[in-house]
């Protein structure tokens, strides 16, 4: 069975999280976080984020914090999801790049910022539930 790996941030910003509002035309927008799949190239995980982060959004990352690993078993593929909390030091969205955001049929990649309360993380249906409930939970307590 082949692997594929996938890394994820929680990104915090100026006392917000920001998401990526993802959606097609004519269909429901949806919100998830930040990250793509691990590349040949990539020296590791943390690269792997690092490049995401700065291709999807334009942003430079503090040190990345493991938080949650998620397995989706295929019948052909088991994709493993690396999901991350770091700040962003920086962005600047003309830095933006990738595959993603030149092809229209991939559909809408916007940064969005939510502010950092326990009803705004509700309102967003992140998946994997397991992500939700550890965001609803990190925000209680930064509360």
């Amino acid at each position: 069975m082949k692997v594929r790996h996938n890394v994820r941030a929680v990104l915090l910003h100026d006392g917000h999280l920001v998401f990526l509002r993802r959606g097609w035309p004519g269909g429901p927008s949806y919100f998830e976080t930040v990250g793509g799949g691990v590349e040949a190239g990539d020296a590791d995980l943390e690269a792997a984020l690092r490049r995401e982060v700065m291709e999807e959004i334009g942003a430079t990352i503090g040190p990345p914090i493991g938080i949650l690993t998620s397995t989706d078993p295929g019948e052909r593929v088991t994709v493993v999801r690396h999901y991350f909390l770091a700040d962003v030091l920086e962005v600047d969205a003309s830095r933006r790049g990738g595959p993603e955001l030149d092809d229209p049929d991939l559909g809408d990649f916007t940064p969005v910022r939510v502010p950092l309360d326990a009803a705004a993380v509700a309102a967003l249906d992140l998946q994997p539930p397991e992500l939700a409930v550890w965001l609803r939970d990190y925000v209680t307590r930064r509360a």
